[in-house]
């Protein structure tokens, strides 16, 4: 039996599935995400390892991780997860499991697996964002994932907040070392920020807060959602996806479908403001099917 096996690291948790290959799952397994960049890489083999010794066969083993080996050195980079950085985390994850590994951006397996089955199947250009712990992007074009010259593209997260207002400007300090990334007013730790104060990193109970009528909560995610159609807007001026697909935790937020389409109409170039805004098909486990998907084009 052919066995596919994605591995999709987050910052607190770590994700394993199993395809076979019709696509069915064989077997699905959370664990919490190991400690340093030594944790990480026992944590992604003990998974693959034990789920293995559970199906009885060997399989492909694809990884997504929140950033992206460099061409060039064969280390990661641009990693939120910051233990991984400056690390050849495939050719670490090689020689412990005794096969290549492929490792990608957790952003291209989500567009990957909403492009293959997901919410953006069908359509030739596929732009999925990632909103959670961080914030990214990824494109898929024709089935296949675009990665670029130097495997940075869809780097959405790291590029500036478009048409910032004056109160927002010059926005704030992120990992990166640059300010105003929109990965600092979109992601969830951001909007806990802004609607209970730095320091705050928790924005779970932010949307029932605003269900609730708590008013503190309801102008955060006004000013969000009003980010977000800000950023998303530049996309579609400079690609014009044919659909744009939101996974992470915070795509579960419901408002974000019914008002920002309209609130990003304004800042569309020219007078074709139509917009697929949609949530993923596999919610926050979509980038672990894409994962496991990163040997389906040979």
């Amino acid at each position: 039996m052919a066995i596919k096996l994605g591995v999709d690291l987050g910052g607190t948790k770590t994700e394993i599935v199993a395809l076979d290959e019709r696509g069915e799952v064989l077997l699905r397994r959370r664990v919490p995400t190991g400690q340093g960049y030594r944790g990480i890489v026992e944590t992604i083999a003990g998974l693959v390892t034990a789920a293995e010794a559970e199906l009885g066969g060997t399989g492909t083993v694809g990884v997504g991780i929140p950033g992206s080996i460099n061409p060039h050195t064969g280390l990661v980079r641009n990693g939120n997860t910051q233990a991984l950085n400056g690390n050849p985390l495939d050719k670490d994850l090689a020689a412990l499991l005794g096969r290549e590994v492929r490792v990608m951006n957790d952003a291209n397996c989500l567009a990957m697996s909403e492009a293959a089955d997901g919410a953006g199947a069908g359509y030739p250009v596929v732009f999925a964002a990632i909103l959670g712990t961080g914030c990214g992007g990824g494109w898929v074009v024709d089935g296949r994932p675009l990665d670029g010259l130097n495997r940075v593209a869809g780097e959405w997260g790291h590029t500036p907040l478009p048409w910032m207002r004056p109160e927002e400007f010059p926005g704030p300090a992120c990992w990166c070392g640059r300010q105003g990334c929109l990965e600092t007013f979109l992601c969830g730790p951001a909007i806990a920020a802004d609607t209970d104060g730095p320091g705050h990193r928790d924005a779970s109970a932010v949307e029932a807060r605003a269900r609730a009528g708590d008013a503190v909560a309801l102008a955060g995610l006004a000013r969000h959602a009003d980010r977000l159609a800000r950023a998303l807007a530049l996309v579609v001026n400079v690609v014009d996806p044919d659909v744009i697909v939101l996974g992470g935790g915070v795509s579960n937020y419901e408002h974000l479908y019914r008002e920002v389409p309209d609130l990003m109409a304004p800042w569309i170039f020219g007078d074709a403001k139509k917009v697929n805004l949609v949530r993923a098909r596999h919610g926050d486990s979509s980038g672990v099917f894409g994962a496991a998907r990163l040997w389906d084009k040979g």
